[in-house]
């Protein structure tokens, strides 16, 4: 069943994908509608892929890398709707959902089966931790994406191309403000769980910090964003600088979680 739920999500999910991207050569209100159901259904598919995991695993279901990748990809889509609930910006979906699908897509080729819970894993810190930084590393996700839509506009604005995607677009400003309130939500979420972490850390090995790769990878992710925030308060630093960092803060983001996980040895390594 467990199998199934997760196909069907993925499934969903890659339709939502397909007509997302159709909408940046040719949006209509009835795509865009069909997209959010498709995509909405998917999520309540996902949901109870996930509580059937957890149900099965005894443990919540972030202990591998299929794991991972799916929860990673589900908060995505959580963050996705909240912001579609309160700007109502449906092209924001061909920007958003790719990255909901590879995160999927991913998952599904990674080992499916269900491993005990690693002693060192058996903590009430364990769920505080990794939801806090899945969700924060989900609004980075967003960031990206929304940053990728400004530099666009920017492009269609400075080349005077004033037709077709550049009219379904948001304005600079909106995107702007769009990318500071992900970062603003994100970076306290992965300040808490760098904090978390440590705290989790100094229980189970009796220090705080032991310059483990994915520790030393999250805290680059995290002076890139602390970066953005900073020189926006002290500076005014806003629009195609911020986008631009904002792409580069998520790239370190997903090295940190595929490429820690996949290529270095780390205490914190997904199986």
């Amino acid at each position: 069943m467990g199998t199934i739920l997760f196909e069907l999500a993925l499934t969903f999910y890659f339709a939502s994908t397909i007509i997302s991207i159709v909408e940046l050569f040719k949006g209509s209100r009835e795509s865009s509608r069909l997209m959010l159901f498709i995509t909405g259904g998917g999520f309540l598919i996902h949901t109870a892929s996930l509580i059937y995991r957890y149900s099965e695993a005894g443990h919540l279901p972030i202990s591998s890398m299929h794991e991972a990748s799916s929860f990673f990809a589900w908060c995505v889509v959580l963050i996705f709707f909240l912001l579609e609930f309160r700007y109502k910006i449906g092209i924001m979906s061909s920007f958003v959902l790719p990255i909901v699908f590879l995160l999927m897509l991913s998952s599904s080729i990674l080992p499916r089966g269900i491993r005990p819970l690693n002693p060192v894993l058996e903590s009430y810190w364990f769920g505080i931790h990794t939801f806090l930084a899945f969700l924060g590393n989900a609004a980075f996700a967003v960031a990206f994406g929304i940053g990728i839509m400004y530099l666009l506009q920017e492009h269609y604005l400075k080349s005077k191309h004033v037709h077709g995607l550049f009219q379904r677009l948001p304005s600079l400003q909106m995107l702007d403000e769009i990318n500071n309130k992900m970062i603003n939500l994100g970076f306290p979420l992965l300040t808490c769980a760098i904090i978390t972490g440590a705290l989790w850390a100094e229980s189970a090995w009796g220090s705080y910090w032991r310059w483990d790769p994915k520790e030393v990878w999250s805290m680059i992710a995290w002076f890139i964003y602390a970066l953005i925030l900073h020189i926006r308060f002290t500076s005014g630093w806003r629009g195609r600088k911020a986008a631009i960092l904002s792409i580069i803060g998520f790239v370190v983001v997903l090295f940190t979680f595929f490429g820690v996980n996949l290529s270095l040895k780390s205490l914190h390594s997904f199986r």
